[in-house]
């Protein structure tokens, strides 16, 4: 045990809900003499799980799955009942917006109130306080009370706070949710920074890409159960299919409620037909060589009524490794859905020696909503001939004196 930082065996937690709601303020005063009935919300049932020192750990799924009771239970804020909770180290959470805040004070005066809750003292808060309002790029902000602040700027404040703490273990719920791409970035780099440290994360974010770009392993909730525990990138897969099922099932029981259809049911918004992967002679093919294009045909079908269709690629080193993720929307690239096909190419890929392999998703103009989905579609081997160096890219450098 001496290498586990969370060990969390049969956790269960529910919620009573009233059956009634009051609207008005006379129905809340007349229920007071009545009899009040409630319904029990199962949030989680029978969690076990196992965290080790220096893991990141990723916690996926949709919402109402669990997954942010989960973390006030490891963080102490709600009490589980049933099952048992240990955490070997110092922990530091950064939980939903708001929690260990007074909106009535000043960021500066939260930062101590924060920094109180987390265990900080007075001094190790004002040793502190320079860097946590540096990072949080607040300086002009500071005597502003938190009630007048952006949600923004509140997970900013927050945020810079929970990583100035130099806890062993850190719990982070949607970090990346709300902000703006620069501070977004500031948060990658401190997560890049977590791992070389070799501290422990448990990181619940809706992001794929960040979960399996940082998470060693991530567990899957699904209604308050545990759906998976795994690798990160067979984790965010899946999660990815349950969400396909669960639109082409919504769009489904819409449809049976129209009386006439005049689409073929078993068609989806859009689906991927056949992937091929070719070298510059058009020549399919499953080997190329550094430096060589790569092109990814692909072959789907479309509802002529789609009103915006992308696709994105997802590249990995079969024996680990996120390479890429991009996508057309990413690239303002408007795709026709009359063509029935597109192409992704990768001029003069740098890749070293090595199995690679994509994975393939169709949506809309959302990229949470996917239409199809294809892991692992094609594998292709990579040869870097007299070239013996190590990793994945080649970059082009040189030695001088």
């Amino acid at each position: 045990m001496n290498d586990v930082a969370i060990q969390a065996k049969g956790l269960s937690k529910s919620f009573k809900i009233p059956h009634e709601k009051n609207s008005t303020l006379k129905q809340a005063a007349l229920s007071i003499f009545s009899h009040k009935t409630y319904k029990e919300f199962n949030a989680l049932e029978d969690i076990s799980f196992g965290v080790k020192k220096g893991e990141f750990f990723g916690i996926i799924g949709r919402n109402g799955s669990g997954k942010s009771t989960l973390l006030k239970i490891l963080a102490g804020i709600y009490v589980a009942d049933k099952g048992k909770i240990e955490v070997n180290g110092k922990l530091s959470p950064f939980l939903e917006l708001g929690v260990g805040f007074n909106p009535e004070l000043t960021g500066r005066a939260n930062i101590f109130l924060g920094g109180a809750i987390l265990g900080l003292s007075k001094r190790e808060i004002r040793e502190r306080y320079d860097q946590i309002v540096e990072f949080s790029e607040l300086q002009d902000f500071i005597d502003m009370k938190l009630k007048n602040y952006s949600s923004g700027m509140q997970v900013r404040l927050a945020f810079s706070l929970a990583i100035n703490v130099y806890a062993e273990v850190l719990l982070m719920d949607e970090v990346l949710a709300v902000g703006d791409t620069n501070f977004q970035n500031k948060c990658l780099e401190e997560f890049h920074r977590f791992k070389e440290e070799g501290k422990t994360v448990v990181l619940v974010t809706h992001d794929i890409s960040v979960v399996q770009r940082y998470c060693d392993r991530a567990m899957l909730l699904r209604n308050g159960k545990i759906a998976k525990i795994g690798n990160a990138d067979d984790i965010g897969n899946e999660y990815i299919r349950q969400n396909i099922e669960d639109e082409e099932n919504r769009l489904e029981k819409g449809q049976r409620k129209i009386e006439t259809v005049n689409i073929d049911k078993n068609l989806k918004n859009a689906k991927i037909k056949k992937v091929v992967i070719f070298g510059k002679d058009s020549k399919v093919k499953n080997t190329f060589q550094a430096g060589e294009n790569i092109t990814v045909h692909i072959d789907f079908e479309a509802r002529d009524e789609i009103p915006e269709l992308n696709f994105g690629i997802g590249l990995y080193r079969e024996e680990g490794g996120y390479v890429l993720g991009c996508n057309s929307q990413m690239d303002d690239y408007h795709i026709d859905a009359k063509k029935n096909y597109i192409e992704f190419v990768i001029e003069n890929a740098p890749l070293l020696s090595g199995n690679y392999f994509i994975n393939i998703v169709c949506f809309g103009r959302d990229e949470q909503n996917y239409f199809d989905f294809e892991p692992k579609v094609r594998l292709f081997k990579m040869n870097c001939i007299n070239k013996k160096y190590r990793g994945i890219v080649d970059l082009e450098h040189k030695w001088r004196q």
